[in-house]
């Protein structure tokens, strides 16, 4: 079964349930992408807050729990499950610039862009949701250098875009992590093998710069 998020939107299908630690080895032995492990929620009384200890957390559970997690990410099934293994609800961290970049965008853009690059029979890599409205496109590598230069040959200036390109130094928060009480991060379009080669962030910039230019423009008119 599916389920949409939205008139007119792609169909995302539902998600199973899955732990963190099977979903970090998954992504690790199946995809090759490094992982490492975030902070997490915990239980004060009668709420859930982030383990980093701060009331204000912005990404409450969903954020690195230590300042040297590039070098801790790992490639390794082994280490991925003995990493979860010390915290089994730790975040799925996937750090950038590596084996992919991502293109972070409102997940309204997103899914008008999603729609208009399925009817172009543009080649699309996996996507995620997350619960504070944002959609992100798995790119090639060295993908999010080129999005201020592609932008603007097609007569958008990045800053007036709500397009956030990820790339190295930086991560993206990976299912089933919950992000405080909105709820987890999903798949809008799944890692599977017909996906495994990933587009250009070029391919994509052209609908997601459109996209993302008509909800800002919505949003002006309001």
């Amino acid at each position: 079964m599916e389920e949409t998020i939205g008139v007119g939107a792609p169909h995302i299908p539902q998600q199973r349930v899955e732990q963190p630690l099977d979903a970090a080895v998954r992504y690790a032995e199946d995809r090759h992408w490094d992982v490492f492990p975030g902070t997490w929620l915990v239980a004060d009384g009668g709420r859930e807050v982030c383990s980093c200890g701060e009331p204000a957390c912005p990404a409450p559970g969903a954020h690195p729990a230590r300042p040297d997690w590039a070098h801790q990410a790992t490639g390794s099934a082994v280490a991925a499950r003995r990493l979860w293994g010390k915290q089994p609800w730790a975040s799925v961290l996937l750090p950038t610039g590596r084996t992919f970049d991502a293109l972070d965008v409102p997940e309204l853009a997103g899914c008008l862009a999603l729609a208009r690059m399925e009817r172009m029979n543009i080649q699309l890599g996996p996507i995620t949701c997350t619960p504070y409205g944002r959609m992100l496109f798995f790119v090639l590598p060295g993908g999010a250098l080129k999005v201020g230069e592609a932008a603007r040959k097609l007569g958008w200036h990045p800053s007036s875009l709500d397009l956030v390109p990820r790339g190295e130094g930086d991560y993206v928060v990976a299912p089933p992590t919950r992000m405080g009480s909105r709820g987890s991060v999903q798949w809008a379009r799944h890692p599977t093998a017909a996906n495994r080669w990933l587009p250009d962030a070029e391919e994509l910039v052209s609908a997601l710069a459109y996209a993302c230019g008509r909800e800002a423009a919505v949003v002006r008119r309001r």
